[in-house]
């Protein structure tokens, strides 16, 4: 066990020293990190399938081991020290087990710090309601919804429970109460977590991710029943994340739904991570859908490709576009325009509103 743990940190060493947000052990290979959103093949040696096995099953506690070898996949954290936390997945392929890690901060960041717009720290002073942040994984929903969290806890006098999959960032107590409850530790799933939080006295309730029908459903009741929900899902856009939430119901609840959705939900953040045009590190790109009464209108109607017009012209309130995002990157020079064409949902919209900058559309790289 010795020899595993001390293999581990070694490789846990090379992986921060080459300042990789992210390591992939498999058997037969050696470890691999991604760094600025590129894999890289780090200097060490093959890892054999027992290796990787025995590295997996060392840092699991016996409750995660049961659950691994029920599920054959599991998310935990795992601390190397005080200041060093990562999170973890282990899974099988081809059965053999694998191990996907990736490096937690264990600070909190400022808005400016993130280049998140500063419009997302209004949403840290609502009250009650839905707020989403949605992207790919590996697009910073989790900081960005630490950064929120931690906004509220040292601002208002809150109880803020948080459900999560595994527990990233650790909230000490400040001007808030908070309790943060682990799946597969505290709690057996996230639906059953959500019900149970809402008989815990709490002002906010932080879902780690809505994963399907049932957390989706509680997420949407704890909302209208005047507590204020963040949560993430997996959609490119924020348009997309409302077709998402609406389609996982049957057919004959999906009117009913987009009502509740229509008096519940807030705001819609979508965000990308696109490599900085200069230097090491990433920059987001954010799309943010805010429910005004007329998004709420089409919502209700569902009209979903309207809502994207009112993103358009709702600049003055806060809302932007992914377009408008990647536009206002390159105009900055901060990303290179291959990089954000690929991030469009519609290039010709892109160019248009680099054209509207005065950007010369041919000439940007």
């Amino acid at each position: 066990m010795q020899d595993n743990s001390n293999r581990l940190h070694e490789i846990l060493g090379l992986m921060l020293q080459s300042e990789a947000s992210d390591l992939h052990l498999s058997a037969r290979s050696v470890p691999v990190v991604r760094r600025d959103g590129r894999l890289e093949k780090l200097s060490y040696d093959l890892l054999t399938d027992k290796e990787v096995e025995e590295l997996a099953y060392g840092i699991m506690h016996p409750q995660q081991r049961i659950v691994f070898d029920q599920l054959h996949s599991l998310d935990m954290a795992f601390a190397l020290s005080e200041s060093e936390r990562f999170r973890v997945n282990v899974y099988r392929e081809r059965g053999h087990v694998a191990i996907a890690i990736r490096r937690l901060d264990h600070y909190f960041h400022t808005f400016e710090d993130l280049h998140l717009p500063p419009q997302l720290a209004e949403f840290s002073k609502l009250r009650d309601g839905l707020v989403l942040i949605t992207g790919p994984a590996g697009s910073g929903k989790t900081t960005t919804l630490a950064t929120l969290i931690h906004q509220i806890n040292c601002s208002r006098a809150c109880h803020i429970v948080t459900i999560e999959d595994p527990i990233e960032y650790l909230h000490q107590n400040e001007k808030s109460l908070i309790h943060q409850r682990e799946v597969n530790t505290d709690v057996h799933n996230f639906p059953d977590a959500v019900r149970s939080a809402m008989r815990e006295d709490p002002d906010v309730i932080l879902v780690g991710e809505m994963r399907d029908l049932e957390t989706i459903r509680a997420s949407i009741t704890a909302a209208e029943t005047g507590h204020l929900v963040f949560s993430t899902l997996h959609t490119g856009d924020a348009v997309g994340a409302l077709e998402r939430m609406v389609g996982v119901f049957p057919g004959s609840e999906q009117d009913a739904v987009r009502m509740e959705l229509s008096m519940v939900l807030r705001a819609v953040v979508a965000q990308r991570l696109l490599p900085l045009k200069e230097g090491t590190g990433r920059i987001p790109a954010i799309e943010i859908l805010q429910v005004i009464p007329a998004v709420a209108h089409l919502i209700r109607s569902g009209k979903p490709a309207q809502i994207y017009s009112a993103i358009e012209t709702g600049t003055a309130l806060g809302m932007r576009t992914m377009e408008q995002s990647l536009a206002e990157l390159i105009l900055k020079g901060q990303v290179r325009s291959e990089d954000a064409r690929r991030l469009a949902r519609d290039v010709r919209t892109l160019e248009n509103r680099l054209k509207s900058l005065g950007v010369p559309v041919s000439g940007v790289n």
